[in-house]
C-alpha cells in the first residue's frame, strides 16, 4: 500500500519484496501487478503539449519554447477542467524528461501551505538554486526551473505581493506559472509580469471526441444520448465529464451506459420533476406548491442544482414577458447567494416558487 501511495518511482524500485509480501497475503495470485486502479482523469491526462485539447494559442506559444525559444512567466486562467494544470505539467515533462522533472519543478496548490512565510522561504530558496543547461546524458535542456502555483487566486494578497520581488530577482534561473479560475483575484503587479492565457471552456464536439476515445480504450458500451448528456451536465469541464463516465461504468457493471444512468450520477433533476414544480406554481395553490417542494427536498435533490435548471427553463419559456423573467431571474440570483451562504434549502425553494407563482398566475 505504501509503495502505491508513494507513486510510480517507489513501486519500480521496491517491487520484488513488496510484491512477494502482497502475493503471499492475497493467496499467491499475481493480479496485483496487472491491476493498478488509477482514476481515468489521471490515466488520460495529456502526456505532451500536442495532446492538449482546444487551446491552440497556448499550445503554439509553448511549442516555440520547446523548440528553444525562451519561456516567459505564465498566467493561465479559465474555468475548471479545461486543461490548465495538465498543460504546464505536460510542458515541464517534455522540457526536462522524467529524470529531471522532480528536481526542476516545484508545484504548490491550495492544499499546500502557501502563506507569506512559505513564499519567502520555500519558493525563494528553490528559485535561488542555479541549474545546468544539460541532461546527465549531455542533451541540452533549459537552464531554468519552473515554479507552478496552482489555484493562485486562493493565495492571500500579502503572499502574492511577496512573490513580486522573487519573480524579478530570480528571472535568470526560474520561471513562474500561476494558475487560477478568476484573474481578478490576482494582484495587478503579478499579472503585469506574466504572459496571460485564457483557457476556453471545451466545445461539445471536442468533449464528445475525448469521451468516445476514453470509452473505446476502456471497452465501455455507451449510447450517443449518454455522451450528449455527459457533455451537457459537465458544462465544458472535461474532468467532470470523465469522472461521471467512470462512475457510470462502475454503476452499470459492464452494461450499456444510458442517458438515465448519467442523469442519476450527475444529480440532475429530471425534466418531469421541474415541469411538475412549474405546473404547481401555475395552479395558484400554495398547499400544492408546498407539497411538491417538500417532496423535492425529501428526494434528495440539491436546491442549487434546481436553481440552475429552473433558470434555463424560465429563460426559454414563451408564456412569460421579459419583465416577469427579469423578476424571477433576480430572485434566482438572491436564492443562489443565500444557498451559498448556507441558508435552509426548503425555505429558499418555497420563497423562490412563491415568486414564480406570482409571475405565472399574473398571466392567468
Amino acid at each position: 500500500m505504501q509503495a502505491f501511495l508513494k507513486g510510480p518511482s517507489a513501486v519500480s524500485t521496491k517491487a520484488p519484496a513488496s510484491k512477494e509480501r502482497g502475493a503471499a497475503a492475497a493467496g499467491g495470485s499475481g493480479e496485483g501487478r496487472k491491476l493498478k486502479p488509477i482514476p481515468w482523469v489521471e490515466k488520460y491526462r495529456p502526456k505532451c503539449v500536442d495532446e492538449v485539447a482546444f487551446q491552440e494559442e497556448v499550445v503554439a506559444v509553448l511549442k516555440k519554447s520547446l523548440e528553444g525559444a525562451d519561456l516567459p512567466n505564465l498566467l493561465f486562467y479559465g474555468p475548471p477542467g479545461t486543461g490548465k494544470t495538465s498543460t504546464i505539467l505536460a510542458l515541464a515533462r517534455e522540457l526536462y524528461g522524467p529524470e529531471l522533472f522532480r528536481q526542476r519543478v516545484l508545484e504548490l496548490n491550495a492544499s499546500d501551505e502557501r502563506g507569506i512565510q512559505v513564499i519567502r522561504e520555500k519558493v525563494k530558496t528553490f528559485a535561488q538554486l542555479t541549474v545546468s543547461g544539460s541532461h546527465s546524458d549531455g542533451k541540452v535542456c533549459p537552464p531554468f526551473k519552473i515554479v507552478i502555483l496552482d489555484e493562485a487566486d486562493s493565495m492571500t494578497s500579502a503572499a502574492q505581493a511577496a512573490l513580486r520581488r522573487t519573480m524579478e530577482k530570480e528571472s535568470k534561473t526560474t520561471r513562474f506559472c500561476l494558475i487560477c479560475n478568476y484573474i481578478s483575484r490576482i494582484i495587478e503587479p503579478l499579472t503585469s509580469r506574466c504572459s496571460k492565457f485564457r483557457f476556453k471552456p471545451l466545445t461539445d464536439k471536442i468533449q464528445q471526441q475525448r469521451l468516445w476515445a476514453v470509452s473505446e480504450k476502456e471497452n465501455v458500451k455507451v449510447s450517443n444520448e449518454a455522451i450528449s448528456c455527459l457533455v451537457q451536465v459537465s458544462e465544458g469541464d472535461l474532468r467532470k465529464a470523465i469522472t461521471f463516465l467512470q462512475s457510470a461504468t462502475r454503476l452499470t457493471g459492464g452494461k450499456e451506459i444510458t442517458e438515465k444512468v448519467v442523469t442519476e450520477i450527475a444529480g440532475v433533476v429530471p425534466k418531469e420533476t421541474i415541469d411538475g414544480l412549474l405546473s404547481a406554481c401555475q395552479s395558484g395553490s400554495f398547499e400544492k406548491l408546498e407539497t411538491v417542494a417538500k417532496n423535492l427536498i425529501n428526494e434528495g435533490y440539491a436546491a442549487a442544482q434546481l436553481v440552475n435548471q429552473l433558470h434555463d427553463d424560465i429563460v426559454e419559456r414563451e408564456d412569460l414577458t421579459d419583465k416577469q423573467k427579469s423578476v424571477i431571474a433576480e430572485k434566482l440570483a438572491e436564492v443562489d447567494k443565500c444557498l451559498t451562504d448556507g441558508a435552509d434549502e426548503y425555505l429558499q425553494l418555497i420563497s423562490l416558487c412563491a415568486v414564480v407563482m406570482q409571475q405565472l398566475t399574473q398571466n392567468g
